[in-house]
């Protein structure tokens, strides 16, 4: 699938295009306002910090068994080494490791209803490299920038990687699966939420304008928005702010990604969420054998 053409992407320069500017400010003026009281007072989360994410698709590139490439299925979950913190290597009998700018990222699982944390609930994680290329798929000697993360007593999981490129057509973003055990992430049970995680615009914006390794950021990153994305379009503005990673950092010595993942454990996965289609492709039939490009 090729990720770079000459396409023009309608640019919005609404709320949607400046709400990733305002993360921060909007969660200081909550706590601030008060609906986050429990947070302030010691407990699991601020208010702010519960809405649900919605689900979405897995894309294409998920490595999850539920496609193919070639002809052969495609299943990172059940390759030794795929439970790791440090998604940088490639595990297994694979050997490169993915380059790019270092991003060390703290997820929270929380369960939506209550915000109480997901102890021993897994998440697999698996993002692009710095040009907007996939392991396994566009780089079929590799299996870096995937990997599977148990969440601790807080419901925390920690992963060592590397800042996503952005490639034409899409925001920069991670895709998650999360399960209800270790076990299930690895036995080809169906994930409790299926969803993306987004990137602040004006860090995209650093990054890609300050570090040679990702040569096509800065054109694409100036191609696309939230409002035209084909994943966060639908989201409302709360889901966006949820769903948005909070950085700290310089591009020049690395970021710090943190983000707490409410899942509706009682959501109904339909057509909106599990069997939504892939970026770009239909629904129906059987998994799409995918392109190698």
């Amino acid at each position: 699938m090729p990720h770079d053409h000459d396409d023009h992407h309608t640019h919005d320069l609404g709320f949607a295009h400046d709400l990733p500017r305002m993360i921060g400010r909007r969660r200081l003026l909550a706590l601030m306002g008060g609906i986050g009281v429990a947070g302030l007072a010691g407990g699991p989360a601020a208010a702010l910090e519960c809405v649900a994410l919605p689900w979405e698709t897995a894309g294409p590139y998920p490595a999850d068994g539920s496609n193919v490439k070639d002809g052969q299925v495609v299943n990172a979950l059940t390759q030794d080494g795929v439970i790791r913190t440090d998604l940088r290597s490639s595990f297994g009998t694979l050997t490169p490791v993915a380059d790019g700018l270092q991003l060390d990222l703290e997820l929270t699982l929380v369960n939506a209803d209550g915000c109480t944390p997901l102890e021993g609930y897994a998440i697999y994680l698996w993002h692009c490299d710095t040009t907007g290329n996939y392991s396994l798929y566009d780089i079929t000697d590799a299996n870096y920038l995937r990997g599977v993360g148990i969440a601790d007593g807080e419901g925390k999981v920690r992963f060592k990687t590397i800042f996503p490129g952005c490639y034409d057509g899409r925001w920069p973003h991670f895709h998650f699966e999360i399960f209800g055990s270790i076990e299930a992430a690895v036995s080809g049970e169906a994930s409790v939420l299926t969803a993306q995680i987004a990137l602040p615009e004006a860090d995209c914006a650093d990054v890609y304008a300050a570090d040679s390794r990702y040569a096509n950021g800065t054109r694409n990153l100036g191609r696309i928005s939230l409002s035209s994305d084909n994943v966060f379009k639908d989201n409302s503005a709360e889901e966006i702010a949820q769903q948005t990673l909070a950085l700290t950092g310089e591009p020049q010595t690395g970021y710090a990604g943190t983000l707490t993942i409410p899942v509706d454990l009682t959501a109904e996965r339909s057509a909106g969420g599990m069997m939504a289609p892939p970026d770009g492709m239909g629904v129906g039939g059987p998994p799409p054998d995918l392109p190698s490009s």
